[in-house]
């Protein structure tokens, strides 16, 4: 059976889209290093889409020490970092991807992921990879909401 989208449908669900797309407003690139091929943050709207974050010690390429753990703290604190750069913090933070090197290292490294979020818990996903940037044991991206940026 073949069914027409009336044209008042149509227009009614197109004046449910218009606003909003306009209100997501345009991207805004954010920081990052320009030999690598990325930003620290894309914010459109009032959302901040973080790039991925691993343990390395801020400034250096020089991952934390302390296995698991001592990267996903540092990893964490690099979140933290640019969360708070980019206007925006730990507790608007609504959705993570974890990335492990060895899925097996969940529980290690949720321990410490925990303690970041006491009390309003994003949304996540983890999984397992077959390998990550300078041999991390951990990466995290994460979205955020930010303030609406004066008009």
């Amino acid at each position: 059976m073949h069914r027409t989208i009336r044209p008042l449908a149509l227009a009614a669900f197109a004046s449910f889209l218009l606003p909003v797309q306009a209100a997501a407003g345009e991207p805004e690139y954010l920081g990052g290093n320009p030999a690598l091929p990325f930003s620290d943050a894309v914010r459109v709207g009032n959302m901040l889409y973080l790039s991925g974050k691993i343990g390395n010690i801020p400034g250096t390429l020089e991952l934390a020490e302390g296995g698991i753990q001592g990267e996903t703290r540092q990893t964490m604190e690099n979140i933290k970092a640019v969360l708070e750069r980019y206007g925006s913090s730990m507790d608007r933070v609504v959705k993570c991807t974890v990335f492990l090197a060895d899925i097996a290292e969940w529980a290690s490294m949720n321990e410490v992921y925990v303690a970041y979020f006491p009390t309003n818990k994003p949304a996540r996903s983890a999984l397992g990879s077959s390998g990550l940037a300078l041999d991390s044991r951990v990466e995290i991206e994460c979205i955020a909401t930010v303030e609406e940026v004066p008009k």
